[in-house]
């Protein structure tokens, strides 16, 4: 009896031995998916009741929740300026309050604003503006308006730190990669020359990802002249990707767009989602007029970002910005309700330094 129970101890034994090697090596196999979420920027326009931009206002004007949860504003800033760090400092009555980068002095209570953020500097630039031209067999007529109206705005955006001159057709190409020197981005401009199908979502995408490696806003001004007739890329998924890097979109849209109801309806969804704004222009007075009203928003938008607090959500997070007490009555806010945060086997899309401050990596 004994031996037998022995020997039936033993093949137990082995059993759950075997049971669990095949456990381990099953999770093994299985691919493990981590989400890393750096930073989240947001670029926020807020007006008043006619439409005129509010300016002046602090980090202690705005609250943001994602999904449903508060979150602590890491740094502020407004216009085509980098940003700064925002800290917290005593107040007289022995509370907190949000501040620019402020400091104490011992011999005084009065916080003192600093220059920008230490460290952070680098990764907190201004503006990068990544302009995106419609050379598609749509553009033959209008082309050299087309081009004199993009010159204007280039020479305009005086404040933005970089910018980058790319076209499209049925394939991207990018004339004038991320540079301060607007010579070489008007060198640019005058080289395009009109030609094949449009697959302006596929180029879309790539100006994306281009946009997504680098620091502070990241901004995509897309001039089109009709409908995407090529593109295998779905313009659902140009969006999630601009969402989730923190990447504001921008089309200017010509009559012959507007011919195309399901053109113009995807044009104003996709801008809408980034947080930036579709213009359908009729005549190159339009087209002028649009590109400007592009760069006044660029001037007067809050650049905003946080670190997200523990959230085990994985897929869409739904991102809330109010202004705090009267202000929300009075004002509106336009920017990105949210993102989706990317697997981080996608992070070497973006770039390998592993404090970016995108929307997500």
């Amino acid at each position: 009896m004994t031996k037998k129970w022995c020997s039936l101890s033993y093949l137990f034994s082995i059993l759950i031995l075997a049971l669990a090697s095949s456990v381990a090596l099953g999770q093994e196999m299985q691919p493990e998916i981590h989400v890393i979420v750096n930073m989240v920027q947001l670029n926020v326009a807020v007006t008043d009741n006619k439409g005129n931009y509010v300016t002046g206002l602090r980090p202690e004007d705005f609250t943001i929740t994602e999904d449903g949860i508060a979150e602590k504003i890491a740094t502020f800033g407004e216009g085509n300026g980098p940003a700064r760090r925002v800290i917290e400092v005593a107040t007289n009555g022995g509370g907190t309050t949000a501040g620019e980068a402020f400091i104490q002095h011992s011999s005084t209570r009065n916080p003192t604003l600093v220059d920008p953020a230490g460290g952070l500097s680098p990764l907190l630039g201004g503006s990068n503006v990544f302009i995106l031209f419609d050379t598609s067999n749509y553009m033959y007529r209008g082309f050299v308006f087309a081009q004199d109206s993009i010159a204007d705005f280039i020479r305009s955006l005086v404040n933005v730190d970089k910018i980058a001159f790319y076209s499209y057709s049925r394939d991207l190409s990018r004339p004038a990669t991320l540079t301060p020197d607007r010579t070489q981005v008007l060198r640019g401009v005058r080289s395009t020359v009109a030609g094949d199908d449009a697959a302006l979502y596929n180029c879309l995408l790539l100006t994306v990802k281009d946009a997504a490696q680098y620091h502070g806003r990241k901004v995509i001004v897309v001039f089109s002249n009709g409908p995407d007739n090529s593109s295998v890329v779905p313009p659902e998924d140009v969006a999630e990707l601009a969402q989730s890097t923190g990447t504001v979109i921008y089309m200017i849209s010509t009559q012959q767009a507007q011919l195309e109801p399901v053109s113009s309806a995807v044009f104003e969804r996709m801008t809408a989602a980034t947080g930036g704004k579709a213009y359908f222009a009729k005549n190159w007075r339009d087209e002028k007029q649009a590109f400007s009203s592009i760069r006044d928003d660029l001037a007067h938008l809050y650049s905003l970002s946080y670190y997200p607090k523990a959230n085990e959500n994985r897929g869409w997070r739904a991102i809330t910005v109010k202004l705090a007490g009267e202000n929300q009555r009075k004002y509106h806010i336009r920017t990105r309700n949210g993102y989706r945060p990317l697997p981080a086997r996608f992070a070497a899309m973006n770039t390998s330094s592993p404090a970016v401050p995108l929307g997500s990596e």
